[in-house]
């Protein structure tokens, strides 16, 4: 059983047991959070449903593993003897998931 969920613009095809990074979310380590736009969900063998948009009473509950940052990302803007550089770096925020029930 597999379900696509969207969080943070992104969508994640999600099982049960499963570990994903997500865009930030406002939740407390070990606490648990209910994904509810569950756009596809597979209940076995060929039996598909599909939302429109999101599969109505479908819901993905995960727990909060981990609050942290990615590695960091330097961004270097240059322009050729114009005496100009740049330097900059990022370092997005993520929330990791592990995905303990999927309820459709």
């Amino acid at each position: 059983m597999y379900a696509v969920v969207t969080t943070g613009g992104k969508q994640y095809r999600v099982q049960e047991g499963d570990v994903i990074y997500v865009e930030k979310l406002d939740a407390e380590v070990d606490s648990t959070v209910e994904l509810t736009e569950v756009l596809v969900v597979s209940k076995g063998e060929g039996e598909l449903v599909v939302g429109k948009p999101v599969v109505e009473g479908a819901k993905v509950v995960a727990k909060v593993a981990a609050q942290g940052k990615s590695k960091k990302v330097i961004v270097f803007k240059y322009k050729r003897k114009k005496d100009y550089r740049r330097k900059a770096g990022h370092r997005q925020p993520y929330t990791k998931l592990t995905i303990e029930k999927i309820e459709a």
